[in-house]
């Protein structure tokens, strides 16, 4: 079984959750708006992913744009980086999975089957 992090309304969760749907993979579904990860787990999240912690910004919503985090994120430290990422679900790339060995950021097909399948 799988944590799959996700934003009901976005349509890529959407299609993610069809995905892991037809091909059987369960999974704990956890909406991002009502529990946001916490510092913790996202530390834990990005070691464990081995990507670069600024992966885990949803980089095209409108609050990391309203926030100016293109520019700000350069010169936070990663503790301040997880503290921003904790204060609002928002702010979190989406969809997640984690499994016990790794973690996916982002809905990718070919990824997914790869690492999932």
């Amino acid at each position: 079984m799988v944590l799959f992090v996700e934003y009901p309304k976005c349509t890529t969760c959407k299609r993610a959750k069809k995905w892991l749907d037809e091909q059987g993979i369960e999974f704990e579904d956890r909406d991002i708006r009502l529990q946001n990860p916490s510092e913790a787990e996202l530390k834990e999240w990005h070691e464990k992913s081995g990507l670069p912690l600024r992966r885990f910004f949803n980089t095209s919503g409108q609050l990391y744009r309203q926030m100016n985090l293109k520019d700000r994120l350069q010169d936070m430290t990663p503790e301040e980086q997880y503290r921003l990422l904790a204060s609002d679900g928002m702010l979190v790339k989406r969809p997640l999975v984690i499994s016990e060995d790794d973690v996916l950021v982002g809905f990718r097909e070919a990824e997914w089957s790869e690492r999932l399948g």
